[in-house]
């Protein structure tokens, strides 16, 4: 009976442990609001997008389609995050590129299907935004960072 309670309790230890992969982000940000303000400020897209790291259905972003010389900014707190010179066509249905801007991402590790990609965030606001993969160009980075169109505002060079 003593054996049968302290495979209990251990077992009720380790059930109560949280890992890594269970808790949500606690980092800080530099732009930080309350879910409300979230609510307020974003369309429901971005918002699922953004803050709840949803992602949007392939091919329904019109950013797929730009090609105009520009920077594509977080939808949330304006930082510059990708420039249309490092975009390519990846037929995944989502804008790629094959890098961002040095600094202004951030990223994590997400295991919601049950093996570890990375994950990207804005690193002013925590914003999520795609992930990152080593399936791109082989000729420049390697690198696939597939981020959703909600996520993005398209501000062209000629602004």
């Amino acid at each position: 009976m003593r054996r049968i309670i302290g495979v209990v309790a251990l077992l009720s230890i380790f059930a109560s442990c949280k890992g890594s992969a269970q808790e949500s982000k606690k980092e800080s940000f530099e732009i930080t609001k309350t879910d409300a303000e979230w609510k307020a400020q974003l369309t429901e897209e971005q918002y699922y997008v953004l803050r709840l790291e949803g992602t949007e259905r392939p091919n329904s972003s019109p950013l797929n389609n730009v090609k105009e010389a520009g920077t594509f900014h977080c939808a949330a707190c304006d930082t510059p995050l990708f420039k249309t010179k490092d975009k390519f066509d990846s037929g995944t249905g989502w804008p790629s590129f094959d890098k961002g801007i040095e600094g202004n991402i951030a990223y994590s590790s997400d295991r919601k299907l049950g093996y570890t990609r990375t994950e990207e965030h804005c690193a002013t606001c925590g914003g999520h935004l795609g992930h990152v993969f080593n399936d791109g160009p082989k000729k420049t980075t390697g690198k696939r960072h597939c981020i959703n169109g909600d996520a993005l505002v398209f501000v062209p060079d000629s602004k």
